[in-house]
């Protein structure tokens, strides 16, 4: 075999996301693009605000002596300090900008962080539905990932669950609000609940155990509704995140970590985190990138735009039967499927011309994902598709 036989299962396992982009491809080819209403990637349709264009046209016109080069493998300080205030602001603490690593996105991030904290055989509970890419994170650091469930009518937290998967292996636990695929958003309560859990835990038999909380949706938050910061409710955190959603950037990778300053062994854990960035081939987030996003920290896509498409699918689909949860944030539902077999249901849907990603895909059979960000175009001409989808298999339609 040419490839490692534990690359090949993985790419035989591997995301269903990409599988059913490239079933959308063909598609288009077949039918064309007008004709194929394609749900399946969380790519922003929309463009970065008008800030980020003023910024770049400013430094193209101006640009700075040596900014193309190397610099410390955290980041420049001027932008790790300007993602600090924003922290700071945030969570009430003080984050300063030595706790804070700029990564190639939330990627990098959350593999930094692993490569930081993981001894081989120890576990990280993953939250079902998750992003199924944290498998892959996990096992390139030699984890092992444990799925718990969240609850399933809400996809809230399920902090008895969580306690019973604790063992003396677990090392971390990562959590995504508002969350891929669901879009809910974690509540304040449930996360200090979760805080005082690991601090119990840690009380009793000294092990920290780490929240790394994923939060590239934390700026896209729905009907005045409030994400709150981690830092204050778990000690033992780490904030992840990139600006490929709340900037519309996927293409740039940049993103940033950031460790809890109240965490009692903080610098050990950044010490730690800078090294890895390097040895893992990333050596220091794009520079041009961190140059601009030190001036955009307040800065957001439109987000009424991504309401407005929620509003339409949610009252569209509801009316035909399709079952969901309304996300609070993000730009994804997560509908159970009308069939038992949710990967059945979307090789049906193909059938009308819509692209879908089966439950199965986030550790969740029995449910699908539609991505939103999408032209709002897109979604009108669907409509029929959708009605005709939901008569097949016995809605309203």
């Amino acid at each position: 075999m040419a490839i490692a036989m534990k690359i090949a299962g993985h790419i035989a396992k591997s995301s269903w996301i990409r599988r059913m982009f490239e079933e959308g491809e063909r598609l288009r080819r077949e039918f064309g693009a007008g004709n194929v209403h394609d749900f399946t990637l969380g790519n922003p349709d929309v463009e970065p605000p008008e800030a980020f264009q003023r910024e770049l046209l400013a430094l193209a016109r101006d640009p700075l002596p040596g900014m193309h080069r190397y610099m410390n493998n955290a980041g420049y300080v001027e932008t790790r300090a300007a993602v600090a205030a924003k922290l700071s602001k945030d969570s009430g603490l003080a984050v300063g900008p030595e706790h804070v690593i700029m990564t190639c996105g939330a990627g990098g991030a959350l593999n930094v962080v692993l490569k930081t904290i993981l001894n081989p055989g120890e576990e990280v509970i993953i939250l079902a539905p998750y992003f199924v890419e944290y498998r892959f994170y996990i096992d390139n650091h030699g984890g092992v990932p444990v799925e718990v469930w969240t609850d399933h009518e809400t996809f809230q937290l399920d902090i008895d669950a969580i306690e019973k998967a604790l063992t003396p292996k677990t090392r971390a636990i990562i959590i995504c609000s508002p969350n891929n695929p669901t879009g809910v958003i974690y509540p304040e309560e449930s996360l200090r609940q979760l805080g005082e859990l690991l601090k119990d835990v840690r009380a009793r038999n000294g092990r920290r155990v780490y929240v790394i909380s994923d939060e590239p949706y934390a700026r896209i938050a729905y009907d005045g509704k409030h994400v709150p910061n981690i830092f204050p409710l778990v000690e033992s955190s780490v904030i992840v995140t990139s600006h490929s959603k709340d900037l519309a950037l996927p293409g740039e990778r940049i993103g940033y970590l950031a460790a809890n300053p109240a965490m009692d062994t903080v610098m050990q854990f950044m010490e730690g985190a800078v090294f890895s960035n390097r040895v893992l081939g990333f050596v220091n987030a794009p520079a041009l990138m961190q140059r601009l996003v030190a001036k955009l920290q307040d800065e957001s896509v439109d987000i009424a735009e991504y309401q407005a498409k929620r509003d339409l699918l949610v009252r569209e689909l509801g009316a035909m039967g399709f079952g969901m949860v309304r996300p609070d944030g993000a730009f994804y539902l997560f509908p159970k499927s009308p069939l038992a077999d949710d990967v059945e249901f979307v090789t049906l849907a193909q059938k009308h011309h819509i692209l879908l990603v089966p439950g199965a895909g986030f550790g969740a059979p029995g449910f699908f994902r539609i991505a939103y960000c999408v032209n709002k175009g897109i979604i009108e001409r669907s409509l029929p598709a959708w009605s005709a989808l939901a008569k097949e298999v016995g809605l309203k339609g």
